[in-house]
């Protein structure tokens, strides 16, 4: 089944909350086990907070991008930071869980690449997933990401009230040339 065509727009301070909402539901608890890409089973405890949120939001070279489907429903969203005028890093993908392997992770990325390249005029988007994260590793390779053979320590100051529930996370870097 494709999904419908998704519109997107920069989120703005008034957005946290349920930018914060989104991301919680994809990613920790109960609810993100309803989709494919959760954390559920490696970290516990909140994902990231409204305040965290809204310093991503008005953060200098950072935009937060959300996207809605047909009915103005917030579906997925993801943050973009311009770390050089040539590199873009690419972070806080989330897609509603009960909406998940239905293509609009999938558009999310497209618009989001678009953006890097058209509005930043970057050459190269940057990401990191967590190395036990195979089948993501893999959805990312299938869209042109490669391994950098890069690793990053996981950072556990960041866990805003969470949990790790495995010990040995940490992350690959992936990288896509435009």
């Amino acid at each position: 089944m494709a999904a419908n065509k998704l519109t997107f727009r920069i989120a703005t301070i008034d957005d946290a909350e349920p930018v914060q909402t989104l991301v919680q539901s994809a990613y920790r608890g109960d609810s993100s086990r309803q989709g494919w890409t959760h954390e559920a089973d490696l970290l516990g405890g909140e994902r990231i907070d409204v305040a965290a949120i809204r310093e991503k939001i008005t953060a200098e070279g950072n935009t937060v991008i959300m996207a809605f489907d047909e009915t103005g429903r917030l579906t997925a969203c993801c943050e973009i930071t311009q770390k050089s005028p040539d590199v873009a890093y690419f972070g806080m993908f989330a897609v509603d869980p009960t909406r998940q392997a239905g293509g609009f992770g999938r558009q999310v990325l497209e618009y989001a690449e678009s953006y890097c390249r058209d509005t930043l005029g970057v050459k190269k988007l940057e990401m990191t997933v967590i190395w036990t994260r195979h089948e993501l590793i893999a959805w990312y390779a299938r869209r042109g990401f490669r391994k950098t053979g890069e690793t990053r320590p996981f950072p556990i100051h960041e866990l805003n009230n969470g949990w790790m529930l495995k010990d040995d996370l940490h992350f690959e870097v992936l990288e896509k040339e435009f």
